[in-house]
């Protein structure tokens, strides 16, 4: 179901103010996840649903304040812009479609995935955590995988 545009602007906002960049054609989530081959990305499939609203988005809010942190953020907003949302799954590999979910890749790769199940009925701190242990662990130079 696609909701009005205008509803959707404000979650869209709340991604965009913390620099995400909106990837709403599958040959723009093509060019950011190859623009970002040579270092590490957080990649949001945004959604109108509660858990996004009160837990996702508030964690990654909180996560991204941290010193570690992903040099690319790119974000689809699920049943918005539905063709550059089945292009980004795609590229999430053994995970099923998950809305909200957040991956993390580094040199192109998924190296890690939380998703719908990992997020719903969480508060957004324990989230947080759980994303600044992936960014300690993938997103500081010196990490390994």
């Amino acid at each position: 179901m696609t909701y009005s545009e205008m509803m959707v602007t404000p979650m869209r906002r709340e991604l965009t103010n913390l620099g995400f960049e909106e990837l709403r054609t599958p040959a723009a989530v093509d060019a950011f996840l190859e623009s970002t081959q040579d270092g590490t990305a957080l990649f949001v499939v945004n959604s109108i649903c509660g858990c996004a609203a009160g837990s996702l988005r508030p964690a990654i809010g909180l996560a991204l304040s941290h010193r570690s942190r992903p040099a690319a953020l790119g974000t689809v907003f699920a049943g918005q812009d539905i063709e550059a949302t089945e292009r980004a799954r795609s590229r999430f590999t053994g995970y099923a479609p998950s809305s909200p979910a957040a991956a993390l890749f580094r040199a192109g790769a998924l190296v890690a995935m939380l998703e719908r199940h990992q997020i719903q009925g969480r508060p957004p701190n324990m989230i947080a955590e759980d994303l600044i242990g992936l960014f300690e662990r993938f997103c500081d130079q010196d990490a390994t995988v």
